[in-house]
């Protein structure tokens, strides 16, 4: 290791820092050792079992931690940060912002990219929790056979557990994590290193000739091969999207002091334990350890497999609330449970979801080598995103060349691809599941985007201007009340149907008014002077918009207390927020795709959370005037 590297780690921030990454960013990846290995001699088409063709297997699966993990996420994704926020929606928020200030192309395409990454991360955020556990608990049969018939409900009964602790949130056990799991990173090593022994031949596999020998020698086995390689490095994508949690000099000190050893020395064990005995195919991880230690082995690795749950749980949680505030998905119930940290989040309709989903999963599939031939295609398909955003990124961000950024992104896709086409044999097997599932989720969020902009010109083309409301109130055709009104709007220069209604009902308006238009910005966080801007348009009427990141909770009536300039006189107490509820119809002539497309807008609409508890309005201070619209 470099002198720069244990300068890092002697750094005792850094150092803390990296323990508790381990326990929130590596638990994917560090629990691929329960079945990666195995499934890439389990199925009918696997290659022979013999000691060149698990030292080519081997050596695959090291040398893609070194390429894809190491040489891709870590040393140039992670540096693709948009203000210390990773992921593929806050690389797609990224780039189109950037394209934006460029006045470039379009950044309507890298949105998509973004959206179709989104839903497959949640595919895999099912999927992952349910091999995981069941692979942990399967241990229990290798010397028990007779508990065969328990795995399923143990496993099932682990992950309504896990579902259910949700809502307390992982703040009060997440600084137990860290240490767990570098206590599972630990025992990986030492079980390598113990199993190497019995045939050191196998660290031949360091080699990457190795694993192209092997290719060539089992053409016809490559494809199930790469597929089965590819389950080692499922967590990568993992890294850059909990970059905003950490950092990316814990992660990197994480990564190359405790987690590649780590998982490199396991893998080079189970090569050498299988070259000795070829029949622990069975369960060659929990074989590797002596029959005494191999319960314990189970409960740890059980305990492991929760931990990596829990990571993708939490990280379908912040991706929701992500995508909500960028208008992708409707408002949805979010829970915040810690006063300290707004990143920690709760949403009771996507643990409900997965919940069901996992649960479904492990009874359909019943073993994790059968729920292996679904696992992959989803997260191998948005790592091939994630490098044509990268090239995006580059030229919009980075403003490189076009030869530079090319010549990158290719070498990028040649791993991906090949692991794309590789896992696209599985589709027959399983694989077509999380893909419809992706397809099902990226269909809803498409909808609602396109609901919302038919929305905004249906109402901006029956909406009245702004300055001819101010005329009308100069002329003194309408009878002015004392208090402030404040009138959510979607932005523009027209005037909220809300106040329409309000004053076609009432045929008063208040004498000072607030348009206000909540922005999200394509950003984590919004500066301090960029918050808040403000237009006094006359007649007792100011235009304000408030901008918060898409990693913030829009509170509202904080933001305006305390940025508000007292000339305003924003008096909380004596303030009247006024939210306009509409309702949908569906025009007669409307096609059949557009009527369902319709139908699923308006039914998302319904019950999407109330906007009093999304802004976090009083909700004594609060009117809603509602209206029918035909879309």
């Amino acid at each position: 290791m470099s002198s720069s590297m244990n300068h890092n780690a002697a750094n005792p921030k850094v150092a803390a820092a990296a323990l508790a990454a381990l326990g929130i960013v590596f638990g994917d990846i560090g629990t691929s050792p329960l079945y990666a290995f195995r499934e890439c001699f389990a199925s009918e088409d696997s290659a022979p079992l013999s000691p060149d063709n698990l030292i080519g297997a081997a050596s695959l699966i090291v040398w893609s931690l070194l390429l894809v993990v190491t040489a891709k996420y870590l040393f140039i994704i992670l540096r693709l940060d948009n203000r210390g926020e990773g992921g593929i929606l806050a690389l797609s928020a990224l780039i189109r912002s950037a394209a934006r200030r460029l006045g470039g192309t379009d950044p309507r395409p890298v949105l998509i990219f973004g959206l179709v990454g989104a839903a497959l991360i949640y595919a895999d955020g099912m999927l992952t929790p349910a091999i995981s556990v069941l692979s942990a608990v399967e241990g229990l049969t290798v010397n028990a056979p007779g508990l065969q018939e328990c795995v399923v409900p143990i496993a099932v009964g682990i992950l309504i557990g896990v579902f259910a602790i949700q809502k307390h949130g992982t703040g009060k056990v997440g600084k137990f994590l860290g240490p767990i799991v570098l206590l599972w990173f630990a025992v990986l090593a030492i079980l390598g290193i113990k199993t190497l022994f019995i045939h050191p031949q196998v660290l031949l596999a360091l080699s990457p000739m190795q694993g192209v020998y092997f290719l060539f020698r089992e053409w016809q086995h490559a494809m199930p091969l790469l597929a089965a390689v590819f389950l080692a490095v499922t967590g990568g994508e993992a890294l850059y999207a909990d970059l905003g949690h950490f950092g990316a000099k814990p992660i990197r000190v994480a990564w190359f002091s405790v987690v590649l050893p780590a998982l490199a020395l396991n893998y080079l064990g189970q090569a050498a334990l299988l070259t000795a005995d070829p029949t622990a195919i069975s369960n060659p991880f929990i074989l590797m350890a002596p029959e005494i230690l191999q319960l314990p082995l189970t409960l740890l690795a059980t305990a492991a497999a929760v931990i990596a749950s829990q990571a993708l749980i939490s990280g379908a949680f912040s991706l929701t609330t992500q995508a909500v505030q960028l208008g992708c998905l409707p408002r949805v119930r979010i829970m915040y449970t810690s006063d300290e940290s707004a990143g920690q989040v709760y949403v009771p309709a996507v643990n409900r979801l997965l919940a069901f989903a996992c649960v479904l999963l492990v009874i359909s599939f019943k073993t994790s080598t059968a729920l292996a031939g679904a696992y992959g295609i989803a997260i191998a398909l948005t790592m091939t995103i994630t490098s044509l955003l990268f090239y995006s990124a580059t030229r919009a961000v980075w403003a490189w060349s076009k030869a530079k950024a090319v010549g990158l992104t290719a070498l990028f896709l040649v791993l991906d691809v090949a692991f794309l086409v590789a896992n696209s044999v599985k589709i027959i097997h399983g694989g077509w599941l999380p893909l419809i599932i992706a397809g099902a989720i990226l269909s809803l969020m498409l909808t609602w985007l396109w609901g919302r902009r038919l929305l905004y010109e249906r109402m901006r083309r029956d909406s009245l201007p702004v300055d001819a409301l101010l005329q009308d109130l100069a002329n003194g055709k309408i009878h002015r009340v004392s208090g402030t009104a404040i009138y959510m709007t979607g932005g523009g220069d027209v005037v909220p149907n809300a106040l329409l209604h309000n004053l076609k009902h009432n045929q008063v308006i208040h004498e000072r008014v607030i348009l206000l238009h909540v922005q999200t910005l394509d950003q984590p966080t919004a500066c301090l002077d960029e918050r808040i801007s403000r237009e006094e348009l006359g007649e007792g009427f100011f235009r304000l918009s408030l901008r918060f990141g898409f990693a913030e909770t829009p509170d509202v009536p904080t933001a305006l207390k305390e940025l508000l300039p007292k000339a305003i006189r924003y008096q909380p107490g004596r303030t009247t927020f006024f939210l306009g509820r509409e309702t949908y119809g569906i025009r007669k002539d409307a096609g059949t795709l557009d009527r369902l497309r319709l139908l699923f807008f308006a039914a998302m609409a319904r019950n999407a959370s109330p906007a009093t508890a999304y802004f976090q309005l009083p909700p004594g201070r609060v009117v809603e005037l509602g209206a029918h619209l035909t879309l």
